[in-house]
């Protein structure tokens, strides 16, 4: 990676999203022993103006930032790197150093919450109970949510009709986690057809 240092005394911007539901969690800046520490260990380490130092995200706080994937801007002189969170990316405790109204991507946290279920079951979690019963009732379930989805739309209020619907999206993603179907491979067919 051709990574351009000399423009901005030795420094650039690196932008920190998440692998998963691609929001800005951060912005920081590395050098060029920063970055070469950040891809040798695959941990964010950035150079810190303040400290005037090397500082890995988490060192104190233990939030981590794994890196997943990083990216060279056209110039050649800022950062993309994607990450996997490990808690709160904020000094603040929040999840993004930005502020938002809502987590606009939290569709794809919930993908990685039911993955979560999946590997750590929690015996009393609607989700285990969902596994329990077995592909032909997740199936089923997806069927009753979208009959109920389409009657919402028909005849009940705005209300009645987003609750309906966001069970359906919810039975939806258990559905293609029991078949190991990710949404980004869903977001991809989209995508592609689009064209």
């Amino acid at each position: 990676m051709n990574i351009d240092f000399n423009k901005s005394e030795g420094l650039v911007p690196v932008i920190i999203q998440d692998e998963q539901t691609l929001e800005v969690l951060m912005l920081g800046y590395m050098n060029e022993e920063a970055y070469q520490k950040t891809h040798s260990e695959n941990k964010v380490t950035f150079f810190s103006r303040s400290k005037n130092r090397l500082w890995t995200k988490g060192e104190e706080s233990g939030n981590v930032l794994h890196v997943k994937n990083i990216a060279v801007d056209c110039d050649n002189d800022t950062l993309l790197i994607k990450v996997q969170a490990e808690g709160p990316t904020c000094h603040t405790g929040s999840r993004s150093c930005f502020s938002t109204e809502y987590n606009q991507n939290f569709i794809f946290q919930l993908e990685q919450i039911i993955q979560d279920r999946y590997e750590n079951p929690v015996e009393e979690s609607y989700i285990n109970k969902l596994r329990n019963n077995g592909l032909n009732k997740i199936a089923q379930k997806v069927g009753e949510e979208g009959v109920e989805t389409v009657i919402a739309a028909l005849n009940q209020t705005e209300e009645e009709l987003i609750n309906e619907a966001s069970d359906l999206v919810f039975h939806l993603l258990v559905l293609l986690r029991e078949k190991n179907i990710p949404l980004e491979t869903i977001a991809k067919n989209l995508e592609k057809r689009h064209k």
